[in-house]
């Protein structure tokens, strides 16, 4: 369907949150006959496991499983399902700005901020939207964009079939969201789902990705934390440079230094290649990738330090809320005091603990799922300290924090890098952030 063509169609809206209300109130200011459904009810919301009769198109918002039983009635009726993303993308004006889209286990919105920084660093009316940021169907109605940085999830693209963003990249590809998707196959699919346009980005380290990579469309770019070769972004000493995009055909032309990256940490190197990998597919030129990489500010709880108190510096990366995204954070310290546990959602921990073991000075363990993490320390760093915090509540962070602050040396590290979620004590992510940011001040 095109933009004009839903005047009087019958469709149902699954979902009554942001994004549903978003595509409700869209597709309304274009005649379509609305019923919003959701488990939660409220005025004028619909609950039920059965399509109405006559629907002629079901719009699904992110966080409803393909299992549901009202998409899989829709699926057995031959009624087609869109995300918010997919509708966003039929419903684009002509002449539309192109979008620019960032997919991965982990390290998505750092990137698509970092891309946001250099697109408008280079004079572009551009905003980080999707995933993050503003709603995909406000900036994609908003001719006044030039070009849109968009963050997608595994959800989304899932219910994504004609999404052709400019160029799309693929940060890395761990388990995750399993019991969404159903088997890492399918999860891993629904990420690669955004190569579907001009350019496809990789990162060539990222065994997965890699693997994906190689049936993708289009021109195949890829970025690694190596010396690149041609066809690649990547490191040069300290200078990240381009071979795939370079001003001179044949030679490297150089982006930026480390120092002007603002994060730290081998994955947020490569999260600056997979940005500028980017930009550099829409005809950025280097001089604003190097001014967007010094101008990005990173998120809340994203290898934040928070303190610095005796010689100890106390890192949030609270939202290091998988073993994938642990794993990058515990690499890019030296002696760390680590933080960890929470719920773990079944994800193996195995081999982040085996890798983490030559930097851990001592372990602080909180949660449900303490059990895997400590015998798993048992089997690879059995001489390293670990006390174990019970309480399952926000109190549980003061003798978290005040453990931490018993086991650090100066030039140790502490930190808060969970490797599972946090509702079993806290609200979420943030909550859990901010109390040991609180705490770990002076």
């Amino acid at each position: 369907m095109t933009s004009a063509s839903y005047d009087g169609v019958r469709v149902v809206v699954a979902g009554a949150g942001i994004s549903g209300a978003a595509a409700a109130r869209a597709l309304r200011e274009r005649g379509a006959d609305v019923t919003v459904v959701d488990d939660r009810g409220g005025d004028g919301v619909l609950v039920t496991n059965e399509l109405p009769d006559g629907t002629e198109l079901v719009v699904t918002s992110p966080g409803w499983r393909p299992d549901a039983p009202l998409l899989v009635d829709a699926a057995g009726k031959g009624v087609d399902v869109y995300g918010e993303v997919e509708l966003a993308w039929r419903l684009r004006p002509p002449n539309a700005a192109p979008w620019l889209a960032v997919t991965g286990t982990n390290g998505k919105t750092t990137t698509v901020k970092m891309l946001a920084a250099i697109l408008a660093a280079a004079g572009h009316h551009t905003v980080a939207a999707g995933n993050v940021g503003l709603p995909l169907l406000s900036a994609a109605l908003d001719p006044s964009y030039d070009v849109l940085a968009v963050e997608l999830s595994s959800f989304q693209l899932h219910w994504s079939s004609t999404v052709r963003p400019l160029a799309g990249a693929v940060l890395n590809v761990a388990p995750d969201h399993l019991d969404w998707h159903g088997s890492m196959a399918a999860y891993a699919e629904a990420k690669a789902r955004i190569w579907a346009g001009e350019t496809s980005i990789g990162n060539a380290d990222d065994e997965v990705t890699r693997t994906l990579l190689n049936r993708a469309g289009g021109r195949r770019v890829t970025f690694t934390l190596r010396t690149p070769r041609a066809g690649e972004l990547g490191l040069v000493e300290d200078l990240l440079v381009d071979r795939a995009f370079a001003d001179v055909p044949g030679e490297a032309t150089e982006l930026a230094s480390l120092d002007d990256l603002t994060v730290s940490g081998g994955h947020n190197i490569a999260n600056a290649l997979a940005a500028a990998a980017l930009a550099r597919a829409y005809g950025t030129p280097a001089d604003a990738v190097r001014s967007g990489l010094q101008a990005f500010v990173a998120d809340p709880h994203r290898n934040a330090v928070v303190a610095t108190v005796d010689g100890v510096t106390w890192v949030d990366d609270s939202k290091a809320t998988n073993p994938h995204a642990a794993a990058a954070s515990l690499a890019a310290y030296g002696r760390v005091v680590w933080i960890a546990g929470g719920l773990l959602k079944g994800a193996a921990v195995d081999d982040l603990v085996r890798d983490a073991a030559p930097h851990l000075a001592a372990v602080v363990l909180l949660g449900t799922d303490r059990r895997p993490l400590r015998e798993a320390l048992a089997r690879h760093a059995p001489d390293v300290p670990v006390v174990e915090v019970e309480r399952l509540d926000t109190e549980a962070m003061s003798e978290v924090v005040a453990a931490a602050r018993r086991l650090a040396r100066p030039g140790d590290t502490v930190l808060l890098a969970p490797a599972a979620a946090s509702m079993d004590s806290f609200r979420d992510y943030k909550e859990r952030g901010e109390l040991f940011a609180a705490l770990a001040a002076p």
